[in-house]
């Protein structure tokens, strides 16, 4: 059976896809295709799970999904957005594959920040 690799784009309406495209650069380093170059992302676990649809975990009820990025340090992250003014929930929750921080860009989408453990079994 074929099967896909990776995730290859993710694509979402914007009011203003310009500034935000601007603002996932500066405050999560992500250039958007405007800049010529694709972002290339570090190796790691990619996770695809759908949710159900009366789920308050993205937010707002009419957001369809939401992003969930891999960093290396979680807390220099959440206070990296909030210093550039982002929304940024208090709340930092821990699994066993890591530790998870949200926040919300400036069109009110709530992002997912995941600091995968280096030893899933810690």
């Amino acid at each position: 059976m074929e099967r896909a690799v990776g995730i290859g784009g993710y694509f979402f309406r914007a009011d203003d896809p310009d500034s935000l495209a601007a603002w996932y650069e500066s405050t999560l380093g992500i250039p958007s295709m405007s800049t010529g170059e694709p972002w290339q992302q570090e190796a790691g676990p990619t996770v695809f799970v759908p949710f159900p649809a009366d789920t308050d975990y993205f937010g707002r009820r009419d957001q369809q999904a939401m992003l969930n990025f891999r960093v290396r340090d979680l807390d220099a992250m959440l206070s990296q957005l909030r210093a550039a003014g982002a929304a940024v929930d208090d709340e930092i929750s821990e699994a066993s594959f890591g530790r998870f921080g949200h926040a919300v860009d400036p069109e009110g989408n709530r992002i997912e920040l995941w600091e995968v453990w280096e030893d899933p079994a810690s």
